[in-house]
């Protein structure tokens, strides 16, 4: 939350652990700011015309039922909440929601707390024991997807997705660790494109980084971490790993799909697009070319 200038003079600072106030207090006099969540609560409150007294009262049966007083309020907490922007604990804002009618999930984000973003902030940490997910769809939102393509796609053929998205929708894609699907690129792997088989099936669906357009030359300990690049040509896409030598790109497709090798002056030739980060793909029984 942020507060301009006239609201920000003379803060007085809270003991360190300290949970209580926001870093913003406005001078004496002053109206609190709209986005305020103290406020937003006491508006509320006055919409449903009760008194202090009667929210007190509200919480002391929610604290019966819950069977704790952590959930009971005291007249001079909810001043406090309303007025000198203390922050609740959640149980106590749980009862305001609870009284208020209000959405506990709309009200923690007027606390700056959006739990959409919960799956994203998890990949800041990765526990080496395998371990299940337990975030739940229906509270931690959407993102951005491709949901409309241009009808003329050949899906037989390896495609730059990106350039054939006619309608973004949404998707309650919980594990997409990515900020903006709308800030990457996507590809779609040709069904009868074999070249990265079995490591990209023909189908795949392909999420490209484009700011990763420099072919690396080092940096991974096996084949399986080398780098996947897609690659636009004059006669279209290609994907897989990559040599650079000489003035030459040396396209190099996964071993077991019995693929040749193939070579491009570059960057005459072929361009690189990006780097593949991110795959999406049925895990399916394989079937053979033939079939």
């Amino acid at each position: 939350m942020q507060f301009s200038q006239r609201y920000t003079r003379n803060i007085p600072q809270t003991p360190p652990g300290s949970d209580q106030y926001w870093t913003g207090i406005p001078l004496s006099g002053t109206n609190l700011i709209m986005d305020d969540p103290g406020q937003k609560l006491k508006k509320r409150r006055e919409e449903l015309d009760l008194r202090y007294r009667d929210v007190v009262e509200a919480s002391g049966k929610i604290a019966e039922r819950r069977k704790s007083d952590e959930y009971r309020f005291v007249l001079s907490r909810l001043s406090e909440i309303e007025n000198q922007q203390a922050l609740p604990s959640i149980y106590k804002l749980y009862t305001l929601c609870a009284i208020y009618r209000l959405d506990l999930l709309e009200v923690l984000e007027w606390y700056g707390i959006d739990l959409s973003l919960l799956p994203g902030d998890s990949a800041v940490i990765n526990p080496g024991r395998t371990h299940a997910i337990e975030f739940r769809e229906d509270v931690n939102g959407s993102v951005p997807f491709p949901l409309s393509l241009d009808p003329g796609l050949d899906l037989r053929r390896t495609t730059f997705l990106t350039r054939m998205i006619q309608r973004w929708g949404k998707l309650p894609l919980l594990l997409m660790n990515v900020p903006d699907p709308r800030s990457y690129r996507y590809a779609y792997v040709g069904t009868e494109d074999w070249s990265m088989f079995p490591v990209l099936q023909p189908g795949s669906l392909l999420l490209i980084d484009d700011t990763k357009r420099k072919v690396q030359s080092s940096g991974w300990t096996s084949e399986d971490d080398r780098p996947i690049y897609l690659l636009e040509h004059r006669g279209g896409f290609f994907v897989g790993r990559c040599t650079i030598a000489d003035g030459f790109l040396i396209l190099q497709p996964h071993p077991s799909s019995e693929t040749p090798a193939r070579v491009f002056q570059f960057p005459t030739e072929i361009e690189v697009v990006g780097q593949v980060v991110g795959v999406a793909m049925r895990l399916e029984t394989r079937k053979s070319r033939g079939k």
